[in-house]
């Protein structure tokens, strides 16, 4: 059980050698990340930490939506004001926010956020992965907001006018005013929560495999220069392969789970709105809509890291294999240490000259910056053919990459899921929103 209390220290101090040097996890104050400091709310490493986030989890995710449904249930009002779809968009809500809190909750008490963010193994990166790493934290919240804020001023929008133009309609408890005052409240509240826990989950694993997408980055760097030991070449690799096989072991629940319902839900959501019998407009399905809308990017936050580090990390292998290329044929082993001829230097310019015009004639996406970098001259003290083509057998072989239970997230993998959940969503929309038009 994870010790890190809410006060852990959450990332490493400015980048200090003798920390390095000495292997040791400089610290830095929790503070300084206010999306750290909101996580750290669904913290469990204690009783008391562990009772306050059970307790808020069970009544804005299981109390106030049931309250919602069955007190608020409004059978005998106007069209406008009845919820037909409301035990759907509850149920899928609350859902998603219990898978997402029990994962919090098993991670926290396991391994500790600290931990289960590699933040404790920044100390044998470079300066420029730990202060980039540092700034995709930094960022997070503003991604959260993002995310959530648009969804609650919809949701907001319609709780309000909802409570107003039906208030003589509405049931209350004493104080009409008072009561549907503080429903609101309770349901915005639990809106809130729920969509915030699920994007929060989709957000720490967008970090984790950002930190090793940086990682593959800096790797990748070691072949635009000469290259003399391929052991640590090797290794780098292979903890980076480690650390991969980690994010999709802790990870893999998460993902496969939220794959499922959200089809699931999605496919209730259709059949639900293609009876017959069942009237559509903007003031009953409008919940319904901003629900699946929020599911889904939800689970594309994630589809989207997870292909975006594998195809970063299969393209490792194309670069490895252009760099041997290159240093086969710019080989200088015959010349002894000796100044290279010019001949030699025009064929690298040559070479080098070719692959700049290529990558300027295509614009990339991003994620193909690995397949465009420039591999610089290879001079004498290069390793040897054997090795550099043992490297890149061993890179062919051993491909790193995300997983889902043994399966890879690759484009084609995301390309499937997206045809689906897309064909889906827009099926929805159509038969919700689209039928204004």
């Amino acid at each position: 059980m994870a010790t890190n209390g809410s006060s852990e220290h959450l990332l490493p101090e400015t980048t200090r050698p003798s920390a390095i040097i000495n292997k040791q996890q400089p610290e830095f104050p929790a503070s300084r990340f206010t999306f750290m400091s909101l996580v750290l709310w669904f913290d469990q490493s204690n009783f008391g930490t562990a009772l306050l986030s059970w307790s808020v989890f069970f009544l804005l995710v299981v109390i106030v939506p049931l309250i919602s449904h069955f007190l608020l249930v409004c059978s005998d009002c106007d069209f406008h004001h009845r919820r037909p779809y409301d035990v759907i968009v509850q149920l899928s809500l609350s859902i998603f926010a219990g898978i997402s809190f029990v994962s919090l909750s098993i991670w926290s008490r396991k391994f500790g956020m600290r931990r289960f963010l590699f933040l404790d193994k920044l100390w044998d990166v470079s300066d420029k992965v730990r202060i980039e790493y540092e700034a995709e934290i930094q960022r997070s919240l503003k991604r959260l907001m993002i995310f959530v804020l648009p969804s609650l001023t919809l949701e907001a929008t319609y709780r309000i006018w909802w409570y107003i133009s039906g208030f003589n309609q509405i049931p209350y408890i004493i104080n009409p005013i008072l009561s549907h005052v503080v429903a609101c409240t309770l349901q915005l509240s639990s809106w809130l929560y729920r969509n915030s826990l699920f994007i929060i989950v989709c957000i720490l694993y967008k970090i984790t495999c950002h930190l090793q997408t940086l990682r593959l980055d800096d790797f990748a760097r070691c072949f635009a220069s000469e290259i003399t030991d391929v052991r640590s070449a090797l290794g780098e690799h292979q903890k980076i392969r480690r650390n991969l096989r980690i994010v999709s072991h802790r990870f893999r629940r998460f993902i496969l789970l939220s794959l499922i319902l959200v089809t699931a839900t999605q496919f209730m959501a259709l059949l639900t709105t293609t009876r017959a019998s069942v009237a559509v407009n903007i003031y009953e399905v409008g919940e319904l809509a901003l629900c699946s809308l929020s599911l889904v990017t939800g689970v594309f936050i994630c589809l989207r890291s997870a292909t975006k580090i594998t195809h970063k990390a299969q393209s490792v292998t194309s670069l490895a294999a252009k760099w041997n290329v290159c240093a086969t044929v710019d080989s200088f082993d015959h010349l002894d240490g000796e100044t290279p001829t010019g001949s030699i230097i025009e064929s690298q310019v040559s070479l080098r000259g070719n692959a700049i015009e290529t990558s300027d004639d295509e614009e990339g996406e991003g994620d193909d910056d690995l397949d465009n970098t420039k591999i610089h001259p290879i001079y004498a003290n290069t390793i040897s053919y054997q090795k550099r083509q043992a490297l890149v057998t061993y890179l062919e072989n051993n491909k790193a990459g995300i997983t889902v239970y043994g399966f890879l997230v690759d484009r084609s993998w995301l390309n499937t899921i997206f045809g689906i959940e897309l064909a889906l969503l827009l099926w929805l929309l159509n038969k919700t929103i689209g039928i204004l038009a």
